[in-house]
């Protein structure tokens, strides 16, 4: 089973279509025109992801870090938890020198075709996966011009790899972020260690019956916490002039002592939104958070945070039918508000978002609404990347917005819920 099988079972969300306004510019659609339930061979469907918005170029950088202080929570066996991160941030103009980074690391792409597309109903070998690249160039320097960098974590839905939040993190990065990305390892459909190992998720148990649901639910939330505390503590180290660790290896120009750690936000779908919320509540360190349609987890649901927090909902899941959502709420006390997509689904807030209706272009029978609903794709990325830089850009960089005060003509899918 995989990231989409195990996202559909624990949401609970209807996959039922709305009407979206047609009138948005439509994402880059970079795919044959192939119309068949497959894609014949020599033409397999390619795709671009959405430029990012900000003001410089960005870069990345993909490392392997090693908790040795704790055994691996889901495989009690590993005596450290071993984990892959990207970085990106602001970046120098290296006018080509370096190589653009792919969205999908390779022997990962050719899992994610064999084990993870088929259950969206894309058949293994229609897609080139590792095809995709991003707008980040792999090892460029830091562009020191952006000043120190606000730190943002970023975490996938259950199942999910940390490749799947690149159109909003480039995005981020190219405003003026340090945004890092983590594969939560046995839990992630595949994660891809520099050595070649391609280290699949463990499989999930045959009945996903409610009860067995919240169980794996509270053992990921749980590890996933203890990973995410663990990558701000290098991050910490990064930001006071020091390494990553003894497995980073050589750092980009400029990285170290570039992350701000008086400002740092926490980000994530489906369920690392609800650990986000947990970040906020749990950690000093951690300033603000955003929860990308994501029930929430554990005792955060109701304790709730006394900072900053966003919550941002499909078309189907607001606190009026969520109970998590409405506790959450009532017992938070800090700064809120809550955003409504009209005609999104889950998978909307995931890059699945851009890249389903790319391939749905050549192969017609792929079933887009059911996993990113009915809104343009375009619109729907545009307005998350809005209010997700202005939600950061207020907390973090105590820059003020008012599109948190009233609804925004630009973004007419978006309701603000009082």
């Amino acid at each position: 089973m995989s990231f989409v099988t195990i996202a559909a079972a624990v949401t609970g969300l209807a996959l039922a279509a709305v009407t979206a306004p047609a009138t948005a510019p439509a994402l880059p659609t970079a795919v044959p025109a192939v119309m068949a339930d497959h894609a014949p061979a020599g033409q397999r469907v390619t795709m671009a992801l959405p430029a990012p918005g900000g003001p410089y170029p960005v870069g990345t950088l993909a490392v392997r870090l090693v908790d040795r202080s704790r055994r691996d929570p889901l495989v009690r066996s590993k005596p450290y938890r071993e984990l892959m991160v990207s970085l990106w941030y602001p970046a120098k103009e290296t006018g080509g020198a370096l190589p653009v980074a792919p969205h999908m690391a390779p022997l990962a792409a050719a899992d994610w075709d064999r084990h993870s597309a088929p259950p969206m109903g894309i058949p293994t070998g229609a897609v080139d996966w590792a095809a995709t690249p991003t707008h980040a160039r792999a090892g460029a320097p830091v562009d020191r011009r952006a000043g120190r960098l606000p730190v943002v974590l970023f975490g996938s839905g259950d199942g999910g790899t940390r490749t799947l939040g690149t159109a909003l993190v480039e995005d981020l990065a190219a405003r003026g972020y340090l945004v890092v990305t983590v594969d939560h390892t046995y839990e992630a459909d595949q994660v891809e260690f520099p050595d070649g190992r391609v280290v699949r998720a463990l499989p999930l148990p045959r009945k996903l019956t409610p009860r067995v649901i919240a169980k794996l639910l509270a053992q990921h939330s749980q590890a996933r916490l203890a990973d995410m505390r663990f990558v701000l503590d290098r991050i910490a180290a990064l930001g006071s002039d020091h390494g990553l660790g003894e497995e980073s290896g050589p750092l980009p120009a400029g990285l170290r002592g570039a992350p701000d750690l008086s400002r740092v936000g926490a980000l994530g779908q489906s369920l690392g939104g609800s650990v986000a919320a947990q970040l906020v509540h749990d950690d000093p360190r951690v300033d603000a958070g955003v929860n990308l349609d994501g029930g929430y987890v554990g005792r955060v649901a109701k304790t709730g945070v006394a900072r900053p927090f966003l919550q941002i909902a499909a078309e189907a899941h607001t606190r009026a039918g969520e109970p998590s959502w409405k506790s959450f709420w009532e017992a938070s006390t800090g700064w809120k508000r809550e955003l409504r997509f009209a005609g999104a689904a889950h998978g909307s807030f995931t890059d699945l978002q851009a890249l389903l209706p790319q391939i749905a272009a050549a192969l017609p029978k792929v079933p887009v609404a059911d996993f990113v609903g009915t809104i343009d794709p375009g619109r729907s990325v545009s307005a998350q990347r809005a209010y997700v830089s202005a939600f950061f850009d207020l907390h973090l960089n105590r820059r003020p917005s008012r599109l948190f005060d009233a609804p925004d003509t630009r973004f007419p899918e978006v309701s603000l819920i009082p």
